[in-house]
């Protein structure tokens, strides 16, 4: 995460040397007296991550008056959060990589990766516990929140019926959810007012929103080489997204209903033909406006704040994930 365009939009060098007190907070949280334990918990901090997650939360913190070392803690919950259901995710796919590297139920076993993931979320709860109750509880709903998504999202998978209620619930538990919690927990670490912790945590739910819908958008018109997996990566799980769930209401849906009607994975070219029928349709376009709906939602929640250099980092980051779109368009 800490590349040179993420370091000119967080211009806040307090910021930057909190999160390198979070990436080894990281590593200390994950040691154990067993070996074999460190091994597995910390195998995919060793294979990055962008770390957005512990950013949000450090920027938030400067809502704040007391940006210390509260803070820290609060972005290495989080982010342990989001590892332990990374590899409950990995079984749950039966996927075979993660982050660039073997994944860690194909590296061991499904039972090795879904103890290590209990003990990455046991250790975000103790690491959380010195800022009060409020946090640990506010980390416990998150996480029954992404069980919930991923509870719905398996019931939606392959449904092409669904709607597009079911989707954008997913969306809000799965990925939505713990984003918010980042900020709400970053900025009530820093000591942010109430206003400022109501207002960070309303513009983190929509760029928890926007964080998905780009990458949803992305899995359709970004190449391999910036995405790090295949195009189409989504479609071929029978996970629908929101361009596609477009499609199928829209002039070109009896023709993408045949080509996903035979069962995933799919052929390369029934792949190729769904993502030609929807990016032609002009549903990525539309998947686009309600992204920019979204940003819109979020700018007028951070305008409830005085302007400041932190509203203005928040504005950046937002944008952020829009260009990241456009650049992958060329």
């Amino acid at each position: 995460m800490d590349s040179p365009v993420l370091r000119d939009l967080v211009p806040i060098e307090r910021v930057w040397t909190r999160l390198d007190a979070v990436e080894e907070g990281l590593f200390d949280a994950t040691t154990s007296d067993d070996e074999f334990l460190t091994r597995i918990s910390q195998h995919l901090l060793g294979a990055g991550g962008k770390r957005y997650r512990p950013l949000l939360a450090q920027v938030a913190a400067e809502l704040g008056d007391n940006p210390t070392k509260a803070p820290v803690a609060a972005g290495v919950a989080v982010e342990l959060v989001h590892l332990g259901s990374l590899y409950h995710d990995d079984v749950i796919d039966e996927a075979d990589s993660r982050r660039g590297t073997v994944s860690v139920n194909k590296n061991w076993s499904n039972t090795v990766a879904i103890l290590a993931g209990d003990f990455l979320l046991a250790r975000a709860s103790e690491i959380a516990a010195p800022l009060g109750i409020e946090a640990v509880q506010l980390l416990a709903r998150t996480y029954a929140s992404l069980c919930q998504g991923q509870i719905l999202e398996l019931q939606l998978g392959d449904d092409m019926d669904q709607g597009l209620d079911g989707y954008f619930k997913v969306v809000e538990l799965k990925t939505a959810s713990l984003i918010r919690t980042s900020a709400r927990l970053g900025a009530m670490a820093g000591g942010a007012p109430p206003d400022a912790v109501e207002a960070v945590s309303s513009w983190a739910h929509e760029i928890g929103m926007v964080f998905q819908l780009t990458d949803d958008v992305l899995d359709l018109i970004a190449t391999e080489d910036f995405l790090g997996k295949p195009a189409g990566s989504d479609i071929n799980k029978g996970t629908f997204t929101l361009p596609v769930l477009y499609a199928l209401q829209g002039s070109e849906s009896g023709k993408v209903h045949d080509l996903l009607s035979g069962g995933h994975p799919y052929s390369p070219e029934s792949l190729g033909q769904v993502i030609a029928a929807v990016r032609g349709g002009g549903h990525v376009d539309r998947a686009l406006d309600e992204v920019n709906r979204r940003i819109a939602v979020a700018r007028a929640a951070m305008a409830e704040l005085p302007d400041s250099e932190v509203t203005a980092v928040f504005h950046r980051l937002g944008n952020y994930l829009v260009d990241r779109v456009e650049e992958a368009r060329g």
